[in-house]
């Protein structure tokens, strides 16, 4: 069953944000710098940890602004803020052309579709010179359990679906594709930094029941199948990945990348 926004901002608050964010953030902490800036946006800053944490680490030289995706994350997102006495200023405005000197962006849960969307407006809102950063997942994540999916698809009489799974392989940017979309939109001095995040899942079952792939990541994945076949298709994974000698725990991988440059 489908979660409304408000239970998807309380699963990512209480369980995504660890599992999942936490891993790009991690990666833009190793490279960014606000010594230099005077403000900052961060757009899609979910339920503001990150956020909060740049806050209290550069906020007496930065002024962090973050806009979140929704009404729902921004309440929680708020409440924290206010909870820690936070220089971090949250709403859901859409920031102004040319305004900050420097701009992050997290595009590591957006429909492959909006990238560049996200990348375009990431550097909308930069001023000239201004730095830009962009995180998202890239071509090569999620391979283990896409291999996984066609078998399960196969083995359930569902051939025909297998080309869903070409496409969601397909769709994942390469990392030079990501480069060539930030140089088209007006980023010069282009860097990528990519790191290959591990995610370890004890059984079939902790893994399809887990709150990151049960609400984040299968309504996608299996979107092309009816519920019949898509419970079907559930469980003959949660058997696929039971049934592995080796490793014990299942594993999948993704290529957590951090784009960066300046508006040119």
């Amino acid at each position: 069953m489908s979660k409304t926004d408000k239970e998807l901002a309380f699963i990512r608050d209480l369980f995504v944000d660890e599992a999942w964010t936490q891993r790009f953030t991690e990666l833009v902490d190793k490279h960014i710098n606000l010594k230099d800036a005077e403000n900052m946006a961060y757009l899609n800053a979910g339920t503001g940890n990150h956020a909060m944490a740049l806050a209290e680490k550069f906020g007496e030289i930065t002024d962090i602004f973050a806009s979140v995706e929704t009404d729902e994350l921004l309440t929680i997102a708020r409440d924290k803020a206010a909870a820690t006495s936070s220089r971090a200023d949250f709403s859901r405005i859409k920031f102004e052309d040319d305004s900050f000197d420097s701009v992050l962006a997290d595009a590591s849960l957006v429909p492959v579709s909006e990238i560049t969307d996200v990348i375009d407006d990431a550097i909308r809102v930069a001023k000239v010179g201004g730095d830009v950063g962009v995180v998202l997942p890239t071509a090569g994540s999620f391979g283990e359990v896409f291999s996984l999916l066609w078998e399960a698809l196969y083995n359930e009489d569902l051939n025909s679906h297998g080309e869903h799974i070409e496409r969601l392989i397909a769709e994942l940017p390469s990392v030079t594709r990501v480069e060539e979309l930030a140089a088209q939109a007006g980023l010069v001095n282009v860097n990528t930094e990519v790191a290959v995040e591990l995610f370890e899942y004890d059984s079939g079952t902790d893994f399809v029941e887990s709150p990151l792939i049960a609400d984040y990541f299968l309504p996608h994945w299996l979107e092309s199948l009816d519920e019949n076949e898509k419970e079907r298709v559930v469980k003959q994974l949660t058997h696929l990945i039971d049934a592995e000698e080796a490793p014990v725990t299942f594993r999948f991988s993704v290529k957590a990348t951090l784009l960066s440059g300046e508006k040119g």
